[in-house]
């Protein structure tokens, strides 16, 4: 544990100080070893219990020992020179590889640059052993942890368990898609391109996720999945039980357009991109979809998320604008930005806004509806740290009601009685 500047104790279970050590930095204890650094900037390097270098700095990184191996790296730029060494600093793998991970029972998983003028785009994977022996070439883009002689690996196309000797294991379930089987008493779970389902030792489905959500007759929604490359991967929904098949397709087309869904090719990606989506809102006629992404360049320091509410209509399959809640002429625009003006000035909960960052809503913006509020929100930046995510706003019904088009076709869409509805909120 860190005590102040310049100063690490090794403690026991009971918070006793056993060592202290007077180094810049000092890691975990692990096999009787602790990384440590004597300066601030200065290479890593090995120490005992009782603080003697055991191996002197020489690493630009260095991770705890466990079974006798350490994970260490030589590289002074941004790439990577990752080894493997034993208690003595030997290298048992040189340090010549983009990643090096342990895997639990003696096993490593090494890591090749997919271009090694890029090693942000990441790795493939061949398994070694604790003496640095391949067990297998690189060919992996997944590898798990070794539990009971089993690891789950993903070739990019299927997951499934390798042996202790990385042979395919017998009798073993495999299954399409990229992520990891876990071994859980009697079921295997299955965490594959971002859904969790769980098998029997025999590959029969014991559970999975469903993938059409049925709302009131005849309509329901299906999901689907779009996986053209291993780093784009995009769940998005479709319609079905519209009476207009014409307006059914259209709407489909217009879901997937929303929801990522285009040629991207099969080759490798400078970046990676999830979609998913949920339903937000269903009543009356009105279904409101929310379409959400994941946009993460190789190498950056974040990605960019984005959130779209698809608002349609399932008797016309016509997708509802902002302005469709208004009344023809009414200045939407100026009201709904002075009250969100007032909630950002007076209430203390929306101190995040960057000061003189609002300037009022735009005609098109971002936008969502309930039953007894509208939501206006903000993207990441727009008027706010990427921290605060989508800055939102509620703006009930009852405030706005004068420039609501209560006879329009996207308010009757989820209220059936709008002039009730009307003298009710008002």
């Amino acid at each position: 544990m860190k005590l102040g500047e310049g100063r690490y104790a090794l403690i026991d279970t009971a918070g006793r100080q056993l060592q202290t050590y007077p180094y810049a930095f000092v890691g975990g204890l692990g096999d009787g070893l602790l990384p440590f650094r004597q300066e601030a900037e200065g290479d890593y390097g090995y120490i005992d219990e009782q603080g003697r270098v055991v191996i002197k700095p020489q690493f630009t990184m260095a991770l705890p020992f466990a079974e006798g191996r350490a994970v260490v790296n030589t590289a002074a730029d941004y790439k990577n020179k990752y080894g493997l060494i034993d208690r003595s600093g030997r290298f048992v793998l040189k340090p010549s590889y983009n990643d090096i991970r342990p895997l639990g029972e003696r096993r490593y998983a090494v890591g090749y640059a997919i271009d090694p003028e890029q090693p942000f785009l990441g790795s493939i994977y061949a398994i070694a052993d604790e003496q640095g022996r391949f067990l297998t070439q690189a060919q992996y883009v997944e590898v798990g942890e070794y539990n009971n002689g089993l690891v789950s690996v993903s070739d990019g196309t299927r997951t499934f368990f390798l042996d202790r000797l990385a042979r395919r294991a017998p009798h073993m379930p495999a299954v399409e898609g990229v992520g990891t089987l876990t071994v859980m008493d009697s079921l295997i779970q299955v965490n594959v391109d971002q859904r969790i389902s769980y098998l029997a030792p025999s590959g029969r489905v014991v559970w999975k996720p469903n993938t059409v959500i049925d709302l009131t007759p005849p309509y329901r929604v299906r999901e689907l999945k779009y996986k053209p490359n291993k780093d784009y991967l995009v769940y998005y929904p479709q319609i079905e039980g519209m009476k207009d098949s014409a307006a059914e397709r259209k709407a489909n087309e217009r879901l997937r357009q929303l929801s990522q869904v285009k040629p991207v090719g099969s080759g490798q990606l400078g970046y990676s991109y999830t979609g998913d989506f949920e339903i937000g809102f269903y009543r009356g006629q009105l279904l409101s979809l929310e379409l959400t992404g994941y946009n993460f360049p190789f190498g950056a320091a974040h990605g960019m998320p984005t959130r779209i509410y698809a608002h349609v209509d399932l008797r016309t399959g016509q997708f509802y604008a902002l302005s469709d809640l208004f009344k023809p002429g009414s200045d939407y625009v100026k009201v709904l930005s002075e009250i969100i003006g007032r909630q950002i000035k007076n209430d203390p909960q929306y101190d995040y806004v960057f000061p003189d960052s609002y300037k009022g809503i735009a005609p098109n913006q971002p936008f969502y509806v309930k039953e007894e509020a509208l939501y206006v929100y903000f993207n990441p930046y727009d008027i706010a740290p990427y921290v605060a995510g989508f800055p939102t706003f509620r703006i009930p019904y009852a405030e706005i009601m004068p420039i609501i088009a209560t006879d329009g076709a996207f308010w009757q869409s989820f209220h059936r009685q709008p002039s009730e509805v009307a003298k009710r909120l008002s």
